[in-house]
């Protein structure tokens, strides 16, 4: 599953250990650094943006804290907007919550959509796409090389010691739809995280996952595994992604945050009910 985790919503370390107590496979948490007040960007949802968006924790010191508590699930970002990080520091990040985790930690990236969040943190939005790659191969000669250098247009640093080095190196997935993701996916991914598809546009994405596996294949590299953010979370829809070739689902968990008496006020006991009720679709 996957969910922006709020200072309102409910506590990391209890919806860590319910995900796992009920068998999920994944857990997965949203970023966004902050929300610019005066936005002109529309919201790719349409209308008004949600009040989960500015209220996000970092994921990484969630994902950390999640960690600890817990033991099998898999734990993730859909999707870290890496272009607004500075590589050397994200690195060191990915790769201590990935130790802490003991190596269950999976990078899900995307170039991100609001440009005045971009412009706060000196990005671009027209080389968003560029950086966030560079970025990427950045962070990937930090995890792997005693002594890492790297020369580029947006990353450039001489010959240097950075520990610890993660448990092994995070699948990077790259998050999005557009007409290019399969480049990037190809180019730069370990997986493919499609946004919220809907179930009548599953042909297109059907074809678009065995043009994937077929270029991979031509690549030399083994099947790039699928991963839906947002999916539709009834019976008849998992068989559906599951026969366009979809690996994984991840539902969206709401950010409930509850003022009724007797409550926590964070939305505890709703959330638990939806996971109590997406714990009966896993087969």
């Amino acid at each position: 599953m996957v969910t922006f985790l709020t200072d309102y919503g409910i506590e990391p370390v209890v919806l860590a250990r319910a995900a796992e107590e009920r068998g999920f496979d994944a857990l997965f948490l949203t970023e966004h650094t902050h929300i610019p007040i005066n936005r002109r960007t529309p919201w790719p949802g349409g209308g008004e943006l949600p009040r989960c968006y500015a209220h996000t924790f970092d994921p990484f010191v969630g994902l950390a804290a999640m960690a600890v508590v817990t033991e099998r699930i898999t734990l993730g970002t859909a999707v870290s907007l890496v272009a607004q990080h500075d590589p050397i520091i994200l690195a060191k990040t990915v790769a201590s919550v990935d130790r802490i985790s003991g190596g269950r930690f999976e990078l899900g990236v995307g170039p991100g959509w609001n440009v005045e969040e971009m412009a706060d943190h000196g990005v671009d939005p027209t080389s968003r796409t560029a950086r966030m790659l560079e970025h990427i191969d950045a962070m990937r000669m930090l995890w792997t090389a005693d002594e890492a250098e790297f020369h580029g247009r947006f990353v450039d640093f001489d010959p240097v010691w950075s520990w610890p080095k993660p448990d092994r190196l995070p699948p990077v997935l790259i998050g999005g739809g557009g007409p290019t993701v399969l480049d990037r996916v190809l180019s730069h991914g370990d997986g493919w995280i499609p946004l919220r598809v809907p179930l009548r546009g599953l042909g297109e994405l059907t074809e678009r996952i065995t043009q994937l596996r077929r270029r991979a294949f031509d690549a030399g590299r083994r099947p790039l595994p699928v991963t839906i953010y947002g999916a539709a979370s009834t019976p008849e829809a998992l068989e559906s992604y599951a026969a366009a070739g979809v690996d994984r689902v991840l539902f969206e968990l709401p950010d409930h945050g509850e003022k009724t008496p007797g409550t926590d006020g964070r939305g505890t006991e709703a959330t638990l009910r939806e996971l109590d009720r997406l714990a009966t679709l896993r087969p």
